[in-house]
């Protein structure tokens, strides 16, 4: 058994679950046997013998996601390749008086809970903002743009500009991904014309033969031809 981490106190129940439905579904997704103890709030993990080696650097992240105030389905997600975790503490920013704390938070939640809204929307990431600790979780591209929009309202920027900020860098990636895709597909066709002419022997011969003689052809000079038709005439 491997000790993997401590979570708050007021976290253990919502690791656990309804009847020990959370600490099950992680099992079932994971593979491995958990042990939480209720009074201090340490988590163990017994390992199968061919256990991924990804997976042992992504379970202690679900589990700290979770007792940093992420909903376990959400933080289930990091089970995932393309899921990473990135975790701050506001304190580290406002010192450790309580009303700067909750100031902060209210910044990064937004009335109604907008701002969060809009970068989880812009980024497709997961945010939970519990006490001091802010939680994501997201692809690397979504990721680094929700990070930086979170470090940029810590930092004491406007709402308007981190919200502009997120904008130019989803249009920007929007611009790359076409880019990208129309490269793909130029490619893609380039190949598929070239695996042809493998197929067919001489093929490529014949092409280039047929231009040349395309671009070689005299046109018809209509002066000359009238002038030829006239001089027979006369002959007549």
């Amino acid at each position: 058994m491997e000790s993997l981490t401590r979570i708050p106190k007021e976290r253990i129940a919502v690791l656990i679950g309804k009847g020990g439905e959370t600490r099950k579904s992680i099992e079932e997704a994971s593979g491995v046997k958990l042990h939480i103890d209720s009074t201090t709030g340490e988590v163990s993990v017994d390992w199968p013998t061919d256990v991924d080696p990804v997976l042992r650097l992504k379970l202690p992240d679900i589990i700290r996601a979770i007792g940093r105030g992420l909903a376990p389905n959400r933080a289930l997600r990091l089970i995932g390749d393309d899921a990473f975790l990135r975790i701050y503490d506001i304190r580290e920013w406002v010192g450790r008086k309580g009303n700067h704390t909750r100031r902060m938070r209210s910044r990064l939640i937004g009335r109604d809970g907008r701002i969060r809204s809009l970068i989880e929307s812009f980024t497709g990431t997961e945010i939970a903002i519990h006490g001091s600790t802010v939680v994501v979780i997201g692809d690397e591209l979504g990721l680094m743009t929700a990070c930086t929009a979170i470090e940029g309202l810590l930092d004491g920027a406007e709402h308007s500009t981190v919200i502009r900020g997120m904008e130019r860098d989803v249009r920007r990636r929007r611009i790359e991904d076409r880019s990208l895709d129309s490269y793909q597909v130029k490619d893609a066709t380039t190949n598929t014309a070239t695996e042809f002419e493998d197929l067919v022997p001489g093929l490529a011969e014949i092409r280039n033969r047929r231009k040349n003689i395309d671009t070689q052809q005299p046109t018809e000079d209509i002066g000359t031809t009238e002038a030829d038709h006239d001089t027979g005439a006369h002959s007549e």
